[in-house]
C-alpha cells in the first residue's frame, strides 16, 4: 500500500470509510479525556470527517493531518468555510478559524509546525495502516504529540477473512506500540452487527491513553 492508493480512493469517491454523521463513539468517550472546553485536538489521517464539524461545534481547537489534498478541500467545502492556503515545507496548510489541516505525508508533519495540542482523537488512522508501517505511525505519534492523551478506535477481527483497511489492531499490539508511554485502557468494546465488507464477526473498540 503506498500513497496513491489512497489518492485514488478518494479520486474515484471510493470512501466507504467516510461516516455521514459524527461518530458515537467520539460523543460518548470524549469526556474520558477530561479536556478543557477549549481543548486543541489532532486528528490525523482525518479525511473529511464529519468529527471535526462536532468538536469545533463544542468549542475545540483542530488541527488535522490528511494525505489527500482533495479530501482536505472537500472537508472545507463542507463546512462551509474558506480556507487560508500556504505551502509549509513539504506540506500545504489549509487554516481557518480554530481549524487548521495539513495536507500532505503525516510523516513529514514535525513538532514545529504542529505546535502544541492537548490530545490525539484517532477514529481511522492506526486501522488504516498497514502492520509494517503501524509501529513508525505510533513512534511518531508520540513524539509529534510529546505523548499527549488519546482517544483511539480499533477493529478486531480474524485477519486471515479480511485484507484491510481498515486493518484488524488487537489489543496485544496496541500496548506494545503504546504501553511503554502510556497507561492503555479500553473504554468500550461492541460487535459490528453488519461487519466489515460482508466478514463477521468483526468487534469495535475504543481505548483511552494516558500518559504515564
Amino acid at each position: 500500500m503506498d500513497e496513491q492508493f489512497w489518492h485514488r480512493k478518494w479520486r474515484d469517491n471510493e470512501i466507504g470509510f467516510h461516516r455521514e454523521d459524527a461518530n458515537p463513539l467520539l460523543l460518548h468517550h470524549l469526556p474520558a479525556l477530561g479536556l478543557a472546553t477549549d481543548a486543541r485536538l489532532l486528528l490525523p489521517l482525518c479525511g473529511k470527517t464529519r468529527d471535526i464539524g462536532w468538536l469545533l461545534a463544542q468549542g475545540h481547537e483542530v488541527v488535522g493531518s490528511e494525505l489527500s489534498e482533495l479530501a482536505v478541500e472537500q472537508l472545507f467545502e463542507e463546512l462551509g468555510v474558506k480556507p487560508e492556503i500556504a505551502d509549509d515545507g513539504p506540506l500545504r496548510r489549509f487554516d481557518a478559524e480554530r481549524l487548521t489541516v495539513f495536507a500532505g505525508n503525516f510523516f513529514d508533519l514535525d513538532r514545529h509546525r504542529l505546535g502544541t495540542v492537548d490530545a490525539v482523537y484517532d477514529r481511522a488512522a492506526i486501522v488504516a495502516l498497514p502492520e509494517a508501517m503501524r509501529e513508525r505511525y505510533a513512534g511518531h505519534l508520540i513524539h509529534l504529540t510529546h505523548t499527549a492523551p488519546q482517544l483511539v478506535v480499533t477493529f478486531e477481527y480474524d485477519p486471515s477473512r479480511l485484507v484491510g483497511p481498515p486493518f484488524a489492531v488487537p489489543e496485544a499490539e496496541l500496548r506494545r506500540h503504546y504501553g511503554t508511554a502510556y497507561r492503555v485502557a479500553c473504554l468500550g468494546r461492541h460487535e459490528l452487527k453488519e461487519g466489515l465488507r460482508g466478514v463477521t464477526p468483526v468487534t469495535e473498540a475504543v481505548w483511552r491513553l494516558e500518559r504515564r
